[in-house]
């Protein structure tokens, strides 16, 4: 892709292995790149959990790299897309390209909705005070869809949770048989609108082969551990809460929670923060974080009155993309006589007797108006 502003040559194009040492400066989000590149590259020819990662464009502008944007299939069928971030370098940068319709970043992001034409919807998550991000995104069609809250619950609020006994009769481990539960509950607890820009389906709750054994050997080369469960309800036959807990163990990070409540079932958010709870005293001490969105007012309150910190506010967005169809055979080269060849008379019509008179310039003689007297209307008959 190549666009001309002020007679500036901007080319955008995939990323490369020479580009990395250029645009490792541009932000923090690039080191795992930088760090892991080989494995990735080689890894995005195998099915895995990882070859979507390498999905990043750089623009270019004679020879150097001023921008680079990163993307990734966000469900399983891959209907929805989310950009995970785009990082400019505005250094000595022309204020055409800086701001506005043809800056780096929309150029950025317009390339990846030509390119991707699988995607029918865009996702992201920023941060509310980054107005210029904020406003880039606005630029291109993103809309507001929800405001996300991260919490923080410090480690003396934890150990106070894990001295609560939690009432989960039902918590069960998490498998691949389990999607269809975590399906049917992800849907019913989240807005209509929200769950069509999402589009999962039961497989986006199945981990595969790889990414199984991905997991149970991470531990070994970091200081994670993923642990989950759901509740289940059997007189409904459904699971009615569900929670996924990254556990830390060498300190250097909180622990990060996700957790997902039937909306009838609310009064389970402290019985499940109490599991984590117990489940965390196990190491070293440190904070819990998890999120909330404005339409989960129960667990913000819930969490206000807990105490928790709000560390960070940012706003979700998506934006929809309609794709042009392409015709096999263009309209302007069909002929009507072709389509409507069925509709042709096989044979020359019977003249019949109205045509007849036509022609002769005649008319059928017209019947008398009726009346309200019976007698009458059949006389003129």
């Amino acid at each position: 892709m190549t666009s001309s502003g002020s007679e500036i040559k901007i080319q955008i194009r995939p990323l490369q292995y020479r580009d990395i040492q250029t645009i490792s400066n541009l932000g923090k989000e690039l080191e795992t790149v930088k760090q892991w590149y080989g494995l990735l590259k080689f890894l995005k020819y195998f099915p895995n959990p990882l070859q979507d990662f390498l999905w990043l464009y750089v623009a270019q502008i004679q020879q150097q790299c001023i921008g680079v944007v990163q993307v990734a299939p966000f469900n399983k069928s891959r209907s929805t897309w989310r950009v995970q971030w785009v990082l400019v370098d505005k250094t000595n940068l022309d204020p055409e390209l800086s701001s506005g319709r043809n800056s780096i970043g929309s150029q950025l992001l317009r390339h990846c909705f030509e390119t991707i034409w699988e995607a029918r919807t865009w996702l992201l998550e920023v941060n509310i005070h980054e107005k210029s991000n904020l406003a880039l995104y606005r630029q291109n069609g993103f809309q507001p869809l929800a405001q996300l809250t991260y919490w923080c619950i410090d480690p003396e609020k934890l150990a106070q949770l894990a001295d609560h006994e939690p009432q989960l009769p039902n918590l069960l481990p998490i498998s691949n048989a389990e999607a269809q539960l975590l399906y049917q509950l992800d849907t019913v607890s989240m807005p209509p609108l929200l769950r069509q820009v999402f589009d999962r389906h039961p497989q986006d709750f199945k981990t595969n082969l790889v990414k199984s054994l991905l997991n149970r050997f991470k531990p070994w080369f970091n200081a994670k551990e993923i642990t989950s469960g759901y509740v289940f309800e059997p007189q409904r036959k459904a699971a009615i809460a569900y929670y996924k807990l990254e556990i830390c163990k060498d300190g250097s990070h909180p622990h990060r929670a996700e957790l997902t409540v039937h909306p009838a079932y609310t009064w389970l958010y402290p019985e499940l923060l109490a599991q984590m709870a117990k489940i965390v005293q196990n190491y070293p001490q440190q904070a819990l974080e998890l999120a909330s969105a404005d339409y989960q007012s129960e667990r913000e309150e819930f969490l206000e009155k807990l105490g928790a910190e709000q560390v960070e506010n940012t706003l979700l967005m998506s934006r929809s993309v309609w794709h042009k169809l392409r015709e096999s055979r263009p309209l302007e080269g069909l002929q009507l006589s072709d389509v409507l060849k069925g509709l042709h008379p096989a044979r020359t019509p019977i003249p019949s007797r109205m045509s007849w008179l036509e022609s002769r310039g005649e008319t059928l003689p017209q019947s008398p108006p009726e009346t309200d007297n019976p007698e009458t209307n059949n006389q003129n008959r």
